[in-house]
């Protein structure tokens, strides 16, 4: 195995996991969704993003990955669009702790890293409430950063705006639709470029690496 490449565990016999959690018990789980993030962006797009950044942390550190969990806990109360799946908080948490459970005990791992791009209060809850013995879970909301002046109009919320669909400009601009794209008071998809995608990526990549890694990309 190359270290340039990302160690995904469903790719992975038995020994090379082994092999992998000996050099650094860690194993790092994105946690996406399945919802809309405006016309333009496909429903996919936050579990797209922390695949994507499990992916570059995995190869560049040599660090074991989890399959990607594809929903969320966001149901929203009023009519759900097209295509969005959510999931209960109760329904994500008990998922994740069977999973957890299963690693650390079954695995030995010791540090799980949990990478989302969901902010809702229910799936923060369940995910920062897992239940573990000894393990150490940090949990990061790539949304909630502090993107200062790498943003035109910071403090907007991410949906359908500046910050995703810059992110996906840069990683797969071939599903973007940007002739789909509508300012509205909340979001501002016209500010987005790919150029602008790179930095805000980089910069979620370098806070996650040393804030969870203790390393520099």
């Amino acid at each position: 195995m190359s270290p340039t490449t990302p160690q995904r565990l469903k790719e992975l016999v038995p020994d090379e996991v082994e092999r992998c959690l000996a050099r650094r018990p860690t194993l790092i789980v994105p946690v996406g969704s399945t919802e809309q993030h405006g016309a333009h962006l496909p429903l996919g797009i936050d579990t797209i993003l922390v695949e994507r950044l499990a992916d570059d942390l995995s190869a560049h550190f040599g660090v074991l990955r989890a399959p990607a969990i594809e929903y969320a806990a966001n149901r929203n109360p009023h009519r759900p669009l097209p295509g969005s799946a959510p999931l209960g908080r109760k329904t994500l948490h008990r998922l994740m702790n069977e999973l957890v459970e299963a690693w650390e005990i079954g695995s030995g791992v010791r540090e799980f890293i949990l990478i989302t791009a969901e902010g809702h209060e229910a799936h923060q809850e369940a995910l920062s409430t897992l239940l573990i013995k000894e393990a150490r879970v940090q949990v990061v909301d790539i949304f909630s950063l502090d993107f200062g002046d790498l943003l035109a109009q910071p403090g907007l919320p991410a949906h359908g705006g500046e910050l995703d669909t810059s992110l996906l400009l840069h990683i797969a601009p071939e599903l973007v639709r940007m002739d789909a794209a509508t300012d509205t008071t909340r979001a501002t998809p016209s500010l987005a470029s790919a150029e602008k995608g790179a930095r805000l990526y980089q910069f979620i990549l370098d806070r996650i690496a040393v804030r969870c890694l203790n390393q520099e990309t």
